[in-house]
């Protein structure tokens, strides 16, 4: 059993960890992330709607859609879509596996942003194609525009 020193400690660790890491975000670990997930494949701009606002007031609730222009037959369809933020701590935002029953390419979520950045959506078919569009967002402070 873990007393509440102990406890205290370990969430101290932890956050200091986390600050730290913060710090090292880098748009090169948002490239890293995307070349992991393409496999190092080159990508094709279009075919990806990105539905984001322009100017976030709160950068920790960002409603997202995203829409894949894809026929989703089980012979050719959406796959796979990642969701990178090139400025957070951790740029890699979300990841969502379609199935062949998915119907359409669309997923909607709310994302947290950590300062005035770039969204970007890489997708995948069950061809071979990788597809990737992008979206700058600029991050408020209780809507003052910094």
């Amino acid at each position: 059993m873990v007393g509440r020193r102990g406890f205290l400690a370990t969430c101290g660790g932890a956050a200091l960890w986390l600050a730290a890491r913060a710090a090292d975000a880098t748009p090169q670990e948002a490239a890293a992330a995307i070349d992991k997930f393409t496999e190092g494949r080159p990508t094709t701009a279009g075919k990806i709607a990105i539905d984001l606002p322009e100017i976030a007031e709160n950068g920790n609730t960002v409603p997202l859609a995203i829409t894949v222009e894809s026929p989703m037959t089980a012979d050719d369809r959406v796959t796979d879509i990642l969701v990178v933020a090139e400025a957070n701590p951790f740029p890699r935002v979300a990841t969502f596996h379609l199935g062949p029953m998915a119907g359409r390419a669309e997923v909607a979520t709310r994302i947290r942003l950590a300062a005035t950045e770039n969204v970007i959506v890489v997708a995948k078919t069950s061809k071979g194609a990788i597809l990737l569009a992008q979206k700058p967002v600029k991050v408020t402070i209780g809507g003052c525009g910094g």
